[in-house]
C-alpha cells in the first residue's frame, strides 16, 4: 500500500514495478545488480482512484506517472525512494494553488522613483551641447 493522505491510498497492484542496473561507475556491483528502481503507476486503471481524484491526475500528469530512482546501493532503499516521490508527485496534483493577491507600490516608492527618474533626466540633459540662437 502506497500511503498518499487521508482520503488516498493506492494498492500495491496498481503499481508496476522494473528493476535494472544502475547506469555509472561502481565496478562489479554497479554492473551486476539490479538496484534502480522505476515504479509507473497507471492513472486510468488504478482501482484506489475515485473518479474526481482520476481527472485530477489524468489532467496533469497523463495515464502513466513515471518515477525512477537509482541513487542509493540498495534496491529496497530506492524502492521506498520511489515510493515517496511518486506519493509527493500525487500529493501535489490535488493542492489548489494560493491566490496571487495583487499589489501596487506605495506612494513613496512611486513618488522616489520619479523623482530619481527626474535627477538621470537633468543630469544627461547637462551633458548636452547648449542650444546656439
Amino acid at each position: 500500500m502506497l500511503y498518499v493522505s487521508n482520503q488516498l491510498t493506492i494498492a500495491a497492484s496498481d503499481l508496476t514495478w522494473r528493476f535494472s542496473p544502475s547506469g555509472g561507475p561502481g565496478g562489479q556491483h554497479a554492473n551486476k545488480a539490479y538496484t534502480r528502481a522505476d515504479v509507473v503507476f497507471s492513472i486510468q486503471t488504478a482501482s484506489s482512484l475515485t473518479d474526481k481524484q482520476r481527472q485530477t491526475l489524468l489532467s496533469k500528469y497523463g495515464e502513466e506517472m513515471y518515477v525512477s530512482v537509482d541513487e542509493t546501493r540498495s534496491q529496497y532503499r530506492n524502492k521506498e525512494l520511489a515510493m515517496q516521490r511518486l506519493a509527493d508527485k500525487i500529493r501535489q496534483a490535488f493542492e489548489t494553488p494560493k491566490k496571487r493577491q495583487p499589489t501596487k507600490p506605495s506612494r513613496g516608492a512611486v513618488r522616489r522613483r520619479l523623482t530619481a527618474k527626474k535627477q538621470r533626466s537633468e543630469k544627461k540633459a547637462n551633458r548636452r551641447k547648449p542650444v546656439v540662437d
